[in-house]
C-alpha cells in the first residue's frame, strides 16, 4: 500500500476553506451518519447519497437497490453526496488527501474561488459517474470526486513539487515529483474505471475520480489568481530541489508530517 504523507510546498495563506471543508465532512459523519453505526449509516447514504438512476430516470433493476427510488429526482444529492462517507477509513483517507493538496491549491485561488472550484469539481465528478452508468441504483458518496479536482489542479500548478509517499511493504517513504505521484494515481483510476464497466455491484466510483481530476485540470485555468500564484516559488516547472534525483529515498526518522 502506498499513500502520500506530506508535500514540500510551503503554505502561504491560511486555507480557511480547506479547513472548513474538512470540518463539514467530519460534522456530517458525526451528526448525519452517526459515526457509521447502523441504521444511521444506511439511512444517511440513501437520503443524501447520489443515485444515478434517481436523477436520470433511466430504467433500472431493483435487484441491487439498497434504497427506494420514488421517481422524483433528489437534486440536492449532487451536493450532499460530497459530504457523505461509507466508513471511517473512507472519511480519513479523503480528508488526508484534501489536507495535503487543498491548502496550496487554495493558495493559488483565494478562499471564495476555491470553494466554487471545489463544488464544480464535485459536480463534474458526479456527471462522469452518471454518464458511465446512468441506470445505477447504487448510492455514490464521498468527497473523492471533488478532491480529484483539487489533485488535477495541483498537478497543473505544482508538477515538480515533491510529495513524500509512504510504502507500507518496506516501511519507507520516497519523495517523488507531484506529476509522478498524481500521474500514477489517475492511471490507476482509469484502469479501475474500465475494469468496472458493466459491473452491477458496489465499489469505488472510479469515473467520478477521473471526472473530477480532468475538471480540476481544466478549471484551474479559470480560477487561479496569478497574483497569488506568483507568491509560490515552486509553481510550474520552477522547482530545482531534487531535480537531479526525482526518485529519492527519505528517512522516516525525525520527519515532520504536514
Amino acid at each position: 500500500m502506498i499513500f502520500p504523507i506530506r508535500d514540500e510546498n510551503p503554505q502561504i495563506q491560511i486555507p480557511y476553506v480547506t479547513y472548513a471543508l474538512i470540518a463539514l465532512n467530519v460534522l456530517a459523519w458525526l451528526a448525519l451518519q452517526q459515526i457509521g453505526v447502523e441504521p444511521g449509516l444506511s439511512q444517511s447514504v440513501c437520503a443524501y447519497g447520489l443515485i444515478p438512476a434517481d436523477l436520470t430516470g433511466a430504467e433500472f433493476s431493483s435487484a441491487n437497490a439498497m434504497c427506494s427510488i420514488d421517481g422524483q429526482p433528489d437534486w440536492h444529492t449532487l451536493v450532499s453526496a460530497m459530504f457523505m462517507h461509507g466508513s471511517w477509513m473512507h472519511l480519513i483517507g479523503n480528508m488526508w488527501f484534501l489536507w495535503i493538496f487543498g491548502n496550496n491549491v487554495e493558495d493559488a485561488m483565494g478562499p471564495i474561488r476555491f470553494a466554487i472550484f471545489y463544488i464544480l469539481s464535485g459536480f463534474a465528478a458526479a456527471a462522469a459517474q452518471i454518464i458511465a452508468d446512468a441506470g445505477s441504483v447504487i448510492p455514490m458518496v464521498g468527497a473523492s470526486g471533488a478532491i480529484g479536482g483539487v489533485m488535477g489542479a495541483y498537478i497543473v500548478l505544482y508538477p515538480r513539487v515533491h510529495v513524500h509517499m509512504f510504502v507500507m511493504v518496506i516501511f519507507r517513504s520516497f519523495a517523488v515529483p507531484a506529476f509522478m505521484m498524481l500521474g500514477y494515481w489517475i492511471v490507476v483510476q482509469i484502469m479501475g474505471g474500465y475494469s468496472s464497466l458493466g459491473s452491477t455491484g458496489g465499489g469505488v466510483a472510479f469515473w467520478a475520480h477521473i471526472g473530477g481530476f480532468v475538471a480540476g485540470m481544466i478549471l484551474i485555468f479559470v480560477f487561479k489568481n496569478e497574483n497569488l500564484l506568483a507568491q509560490h516559488q515552486y509553481r510550474g516547472w520552477n522547482q530545482k530541489k531534487h531535480a537531479e534525483a526525482p526518485w529519492q529515498k527519505v528517512s522516516t526518522k525525525n520527519q515532520r508530517w504536514q
